[in-house]
């Protein structure tokens, strides 16, 4: 003990416990809250040594100061700051399955809107392991067992640890080459490069790929425009001639079903004695009208993003970005050929966002403005006060109420689009509002997400029985989407009892198959709908809803096809590169039978050359659309009749009062439901069994009082 003692009062002692300390701490996380897919002892033995050589090369730092005290003080910022970034990655990956890469960080701000709160349901009593070993590291000096040493520190010392340090970390990388070839020159998971290289590693190498992104925009010109050009001329599919213009001149609604899979559709929970309940009876009710073209083979193709992928990929036909989101990164400035701004040019469309959280969440306050969207009805805009509100903003069925008094006075025809959140992990709800059983799983997160779909699902009956009774139902397209998962990968084992499968034969083709989400294209009195097979994503949602109102979409950049077309691609791309087909679904280098979900084992050769030439295409949509949004070469493209959206036009202030003056200004012809309705507001329609909007209970008694003594 005394040896161990008068080591550790040595800064080379003190060091090396420390760096002991931090590896531990790494590897356990790499176990404990990651998925990193480790197989084979050679894999096992790179996870365990590549935390060494970069804990060594940072702390290696703290050797160079030559003042004992400022040399302890550095070694304790180092691992405050490694720690927090191990810490940060691994709340997380919780909801995310992802690592945190630059770009995110550096947007925390903008989504910093609703995780706040939701954080605290991410974490654990286990997550003190991550901060307890920098508390013994304090507490060892705070309580003078180990005492700082005042002698020096030799120069030659400090280097020889940082050489030390690169001498590992290159054995490190050629075990990892040996085993993965192209590690860092080719696109891979970035599961990939934490598992051989480490955290630290991979958020140096994602600020490294971020910092040269930047450098391609400012070096981007007309001619990088070819390539997408000659793409999109090979890709285009023509519109379907029996659905081209069917709903010309319909108002649009966009319902935003937030965190809602496919599976949830017909779905019925069976509460603990065996009684089955729907989850979604009025989703269902529409999924099976025929009115709604309902596609079962629709999935999600968002990345970081998450949310805000959806909403890049289905306002512009553009993917998401492989790191962080396209709305922080780009929203601001670049230049855009969205959907609001290309119905305002094709139909004098008028556009609003509906949504019940801070504008500045993922960036939207800005990011709508260069979409072209005239109007974004934020938080400011509702009653959230304690109580009407989750983590993510005010409960849908208040969002969907209070947002008729603003739906009343658009000039119609108008695109408009309402981001519902109360089905949003961690799927709370207050028990007023709950009148679903949980499921018993043991997950809280799954037992809680059927009662707030059920939510979700009352909400947006509520909304359609107001736009029936208010007179705009006939005459509107609806589009609901599911915008991505609600239950991650990592928790698909849990649900996997819910679906029919056990947890153990849960596979990666269950995992792709659970990335499938609702579309619905409800059009009231056509007969035309049913349930659809075709395979598509959300890609290709703008170029069938332009071809369904009438406007050629074929001088556009975008990267879908219109589903409704013969000539639909139904290679569904997901952000990672994986893929689905009608006939293969592709998983890294896993190729399973769309059709019966079977791993082939030994796929022929013709099959391997049909799955490169599919990921080869995948790749190159992939790569086309990212050089879009981070050269920002639409600056480049004006298509004939466009007019380019200049952000600063818009304003989110005081919308009312603009409202109010466009109306003034048109007078008689105003399209308004308001002023259709002899200026008379329909916000009476709207019936609501919100408990938030339900008399004091008080003042209900006193009402029945009277009532009886009159």
């Amino acid at each position: 003990m005394n040896k161990i003692n008068s080591l550790l009062n040595t800064r080379l002692g003190f060091f090396t416990l420390s760096v002991i300390f931090f590896w531990a701490k790494t590897y356990y996380g790499y176990q404990a809250d990651f998925s990193l897919g480790v197989t084979g002892p050679l894999q096992q033995f790179i996870l365990i040594i590549n935390p060494i050589a970069t804990t060594l090369f940072i702390f290696s730092i703290a050797l160079y100061f030559k003042k004992p005290k400022s040399a302890y003080i550095a070694l304790f910022v180092l691992y405050f700051l490694t720690s927090a970034l191990i810490y940060a990655n691994v709340i997380y990956y919780r909801e995310f399955t992802d690592f945190l890469t630059v770009n995110t960080m550096l947007g925390v701000k903008s989504v910093s809107g609703g995780l706040n709160s939701s954080a605290f349901a991410l974490v654990n009593f286990s997550d003190a392991f991550y901060w307890l070993d920098f508390i013994i590291l304090i507490a060892l000096l705070a309580s003078k067992k180990v005492k700082i040493d005042p002698r020096p520190f030799k120069k030659r010392y400090a280097f020889a640890t940082t050489a030390l340090a690169i001498a590992i970390f290159s054995a490190n990388l050629s075990l990892a080459e040996s085993n993965r070839p192209q590690l860092l020159t080719r696109t891979f998971d970035r599961n990939y490069i934490v598992k051989y290289l480490g955290l630290n590693v991979f958020t140096v190498y994602d600020g490294i790929k971020t910092a040269q992104a930047n450098q391609v925009k400012a070096n981007a010109d007309v001619s990088d425009m070819d390539d997408v050009l000659d793409y999109l001329n090979e890709h285009r599919a023509e519109p379907n001639p029996a659905t081209f213009g069917s709903a010309k001149g319909r108002n649009v609604v966009y319902i935003h079903l937030e965190s809602f899979q496919q599976f949830l559709i017909d779905y019925k929970l069976k509460d603990e004695n065996g009684v089955e309940h729907e989850v979604t009876p009025f989703l269902n009710s529409l999924y099976h009208d025929q009115s709604t073209s309902s596609y079962q083979n629709f999935f999600h193709q968002v990345g970081q993003g998450k949310t805000s992928d959806a909403e890049t990929i289905l306002e512009n036909s553009l993917f998401g970005l492989p790191q962080g989101s396209a709305f922080t990164q780009a929203g601001s400035s670049n230049t855009f050929q969205a959907a609001p701004k290309i119905l305002h040019d094709n139909g004098n469309y008028t556009s609003a966002v509906f949504h019940g959280n801070v504008g500045s969440f993922w960036n939207r306050d800005d990011t709508y403005k260069s979409l072209g969207y005239n109007y974004f009805f934020d938080a400011s805009y509702y009653d959230t006060s304690e109580g009407n509100t989750l983590e993510y903003g005010l409960k849908d069925k208040l969002l969907f109420q209070e947002s008729a008094q603003y739906l009343e006075q658009l000039q119609q025809p108008f695109y408009t689009k309402f981001i519902t959140v109360t089905n949003h992990f961690p799927y709370p709800l207050d028990d007023a509002n709950v009148s679903f059983p949980r499921a018993s799983t043991g997950d809280s997160t799954i037992d809680g997400y059927f009662a707030t779909a059920h939510y979700l699902d009352q909400s947006i009956n509520e909304m359609f029985d107001y736009l029936k009774a208010a007179g705009l139902y006939d005459n509107t397209v609806f589009v609901l989407y599911g915008d991505h998962y609600g239950i991650s990968n990592s928790r698909n084992p849990s649900l996997a009892p819910l679906l029919g499968k056990e947890s153990s034969e849960w596979n990666d083709y269950d995992n792709a198959m659970l990335q499938r989400v609702p579309l619905m294209f409800h059009i009231p009195g056509q007969t035309n709908g049913g349930i659809k097979e075709e395979f598509g994503g959300q890609i290709d949602v703008l170029p069938t809803l332009l071809n369904l109102l009438g406007v050629d979409a074929k001088s556009y950049i975008q990267f879908g096809t219109d589903l409704t077309s013969s000539e639909h691609d139904q290679t569904v791309t997901f952000r990672n590169g994986n893929f689905v087909t009608p006939t293969y679904t592709v998983i890294g280098s896993k190729i399973y039978d769309t059709k019966t979900g079977v791993l082939m084992e030994e796929p022929s050769q013709e099959v391997l050359d049909e799955v490169e030439k599919l990921r080869l295409g995948v790749e190159k949509q992939l790569n086309l659309s990212d050089s879009i949004i981070n050269s920002d070469l639409l600056r480049f493209y004006t298509p004939d009749g466009f007019k380019p959206v200049t952000p600063s036009d818009y304003s989110y202030k005081k919308q009312k009062e603009q409202i109010d003056d466009i109306t003034k200004k048109l007078g008689k012809e105003s399209t308004s439901l308001y002023s259709k309705n002899n200026n008379t507001s329909t916000v009476d329609l709207y019936k609501t069994d919100a408990p938030e909007l339900a008399p004091p209970a008080s003042d209900s008694t006193t009402s029945e009082e009277e009532s009886s003594a009159n």
